[in-house]
């Protein structure tokens, strides 16, 4: 499948390549308005959409299956203080956190109203009923359909299938973690007929109570990872291991891009070298 992700329709917006995954930055109101204008199109073609934070982009970076697989997407979405850090490194101020946890609710509170339907896939299914039982509380949306996320049996996957095929949802939040959601996407991406599938890690685990969210304050300074690291300890390699990780990356790309700008430099007509014309001939 050929990457997706078009010239962004918004001349405020701009496609960015972290790692070598292309994000797009924008701001979160003219995300939703690009989400409703995809859930309203009802052309016959699915959209999907992606977050990516540091440690996505680390799970990217280490394997070119899975960086294609989020090149693929109608957007992706920079989520997180990491990936300011990054384009940051590139010249760049993003305008925005744009993270699913925020943008899906803002979603849902501008299409109220509308009759639209999602479904829920993803987590036990006690957390994904109790998630849907939030979806509820927003106004205005119904649920089409909830499952749990442990597809790994041939007949489970297709009893999902069947499932969204008969309610016909709007919009299909998938809550499997990284990578595991968006490979399934992927590889599903056709035959699931939704107008908007997005790729939502923990955001039902937020909307069940399973999880707090962060203060808001901790948020605004870009902390989020500390709040999260001492309510879930179990993900501590992932930040203590995966942040400085991610650093040096991106440090390390940098480098290389300066590095070849440089030689580039150098190699220009005027400063001793052998350019080529961008004609072609010498």
């Amino acid at each position: 499948m050929q990457p997706a992700l078009a010239i962004p329709a918004d001349p405020a917006d701009r496609v960015l390549s972290i790692l070598g995954v292309r994000v797009l930055d924008t701001t979160r109101p003219r995300a939703v308005r690009r989400l409703m204008e995809w859930v309203e199109a009802r052309d016959g073609r699915p959209r999907t959409v992606y977050f990516v934070n540091a440690h996505t982009l680390n799970l990217a970076a280490a394997d070119a299956g899975y960086r294609a697989v989020l090149n693929a997407a109608d957007a992706v979405f920079a989520d997180g203080t990491g990936v300011r850090w990054a384009a940051r490194l590139a010249g760049v101020r993003l305008q925005d956190n744009v993270n699913g946890t925020d943008l899906m609710p803002e979603l849902f509170r501008a299409a109220a109203g509308r009759g639209y339907r999602c479904f829920l896939l993803g987590g036990d299914d006690a957390t994904v009923r109790r998630a849907a039982g939030f979806v509820e509380t927003l106004g205005g949306w119904s649920v089409a359909g909830v499952h749990h996320g442990y597809l790994a049996a041939a007949n489970v996957e297709a009893e999902v299938l069947r499932s969204l095929r008969s309610a016909r949802p709007d919009v299909l939040l998938v809550g499997m973690g990284n990578p595991l959601q968006e490979r399934w996407i992927h590889a599903h991406r056709d035959a699931l007929e939704v107008p908007l599938v997005a790729g939502v890690g923990g955001l039902l685990n937020f909307w069940s109570g399973n999880v707090p969210r962060a203060p808001e304050w901790l948020r605004r300074w870009g902390a989020e990872w500390l709040f999260v690291l001492w309510n879930q300890p179990h993900k501590a390699r992932r930040y203590l291991l995966g942040n400085p990780l991610f650093l040096a990356r991106i440090l390390g790309d940098w480098w290389l891009r300066r590095s070849t700008v440089e030689q580039a430099d150098h190699a220009a007509p005027g400063h001793g070298g052998q350019a080529r014309p961008l004609n072609g001939h010498r």
